[in-house]
């Protein structure tokens, strides 16, 4: 694995800000020009600048050849295990935390781990919505980065058939004028309804009968392993390759009991404001053979969904990919395929699951379990120059105090750590985890793992708040040499 310097990547960030910043006043004033007619090619200056004499009084010093801006080191900083176990031991030892606590802190470049906590006969725990992390790093392993979900329209004489492509954030129609346009772009289903009537005017037709295929997902929608809660609650929904605003309740919160189903009725809703007579209600049957495609939309490329999923640790997603991982490894789209896809696409990739168990895709499941050091592996694998087509697991994790669901945690931890973690939540009851990448005071990076989950039900926050301060305390140290 290609060896990463945590000073490098903080030049390269400076001066990359740099030439944004400077790109935006050339964009700025390049326009003002074109505005005034100065874009004339034939104006264009024939001198070097440094060759043009300044206005008379005006004393300039000799153009020189600038020396580089930074000398960047070769070395790749080693982790101070001690300075690891000073900035960490008076959170880990906290009592809000129970009775079972996993830690791992390891350099980015694969050298061993510098700091451990728990042993072997506890090496696992629960690792809640950590778990997130590993199955948006199989999703983009079988898939890669730029690959798109496709939602189409199927046809057959007067029949239509709406066929679900698995895409995750599939909506009714586009934003509202006034709200803000979500991260990713989504598809919609106004937008298939107006491509398809479109394609129906060119030969006369206006009333057709619709069906709705939702067989690229099969196995159960909801998982065993959860609690029967979960969906009544609102926690997930039951999956589905066909749904709109993730299987919502259209008013109000709570999901859907068919989201298949409900996306049909919400096609056909689409359909009639387009001019297009649906007669009968949608039946669920698999595209016929023969039927031809006549419209389609595509969701925003993987490493995009990604990168939202993480942030905001979307349950609904996650499963979705969990999905999409054993329709790429295997062709079916269970619950089992994608666990098993997940295992094998990690392990040909260098990271072994050993004794960790992962029953589902977003970490909900209690039944979990997961090595600290796998959760290691993964982030070393995503942040590794070898693999840049998983860089949007590195890329959508939260930055503590700032971004999606840290936004508002690590504000009483070090002061100096705010800003410098970016880390995966993982919160369940009695549970609290964080993974994720920390740049110390030197600016060198580490690979952390922060688990809990046997945690005091009157804990939970303050148990939560411990695991941010742990952190944080990296994220302020000098730990790295």
């Amino acid at each position: 694995m290609a060896r990463r310097d945590g000073v490098r990547g903080t030049l390269v960030l400076v001066v990359v800000l740099l030439l944004v910043a400077g790109g935006v006043a050339v964009v700025r004033y390049d326009l003002v020009d074109r505005l005034r007619g100065d874009d004339d090619p034939s104006a264009a200056p024939t001198s070097e600048p440094a060759e043009v004499a300044p206005p008379p009084g005006v004393e300039v010093p000799e153009v020189v050849a600038p020396p580089a801006v930074a000398l960047v080191s070769q070395s790749t900083p080693t982790v101070d295990p001690t300075a690891v176990r000073r900035a960490l031991q008076r959170y880990l030892r906290d009592r809000t935390l129970g009775s079972h606590v996993l830690a791992e802190v390891a350099p980015l470049d694969g050298d061993a781990a510098a700091y451990t906590l728990g042993g072997r006969s506890d090496a696992t725990a629960v690792p809640a919505s950590t778990t997130k992390v590993v199955t948006s790093t199989a999703a983009l392993l079988a898939l890669g980065p730029d690959h798109v979900f496709t939602t189409e329209v199927r046809r057959r004489g007067s029949r239509l058939t709406l066929v679900g492509g698995g895409d995750p954030f599939l909506e009714r129609g586009p934003t509202r004028d006034g709200e803000l346009w979500p991260y990713p772009a989504r598809a919609d289903l106004q937008d298939l309804a107006e491509q398809t009537a479109a394609s129906l005017a060119a030969d006369g037709t206006r009333r057709v009968s619709l069906a709705y295929d939702d067989t690229l997902f099969d196995g159960p929608q909801v998982n065993s392993r959860w609690e029967s809660g979960y969906v009544a609650s609102g926690e997930v929904s039951p999956t589905s390759a066909l749904w709109v605003d993730r299987g919502r309740v259209r008013e109000g919160l709570g999901r859907v009991a068919d989201p298949s189903a409900e996306a049909a009725r919400s096609f056909v809703e689409a359909l009639t404001a387009a001019g297009i007579t649906v007669v009968g209600r949608p039946v669920a049957a698999r595209a016929a053979s023969g039927a031809v495609p006549v419209a389609a939309v595509d969701s925003a490329p993987l490493a995009q969904i990604v990168q939202r999923l993480l942030d905001v640790s979307d349950n609904d997603a996650a499963e979705v990919l969990l999905r999409q991982v054993g329709v790429a490894t295997s062709g079916e789209g269970s619950i089992q395929a994608g666990r098993a896809g997940v295992r094998r696409l990690l392990r040909d990739a260098g990271v072994a699951l050993g004794d960790s168990v992962l029953h589902d895709g977003s970490g909900l499941s209690r039944d979990n379990r997961l090595d600290p050091s796998v959760l290691v592996e993964v982030l070393r694998l995503a942040a590794s120059d070898d693999h840049p087509g998983l860089r949007a697991v590195v890329t959508g994790l939260p930055v503590a105090g700032f971004t999606g669901s840290l936004t508002d945690r690590m504000d009483q931890g070090p002061a100096a750590g705010r800003g410098r973690v970016r880390a995966k939540t993982g919160t369940l009851s009695n549970v609290s985890a964080l993974a994720g990448l920390a740049t110390d005071v030197d600016g060198n990076v580490m690979v952390f793992v922060l688990m809990a989950d046997r945690v005091p039900a009157a804990s939970s926050l303050l148990a939560r708040v411990t695991l941010d301060d742990a952190a944080a305390a990296l994220g302020a140290c000098a730990c790295t040499g």
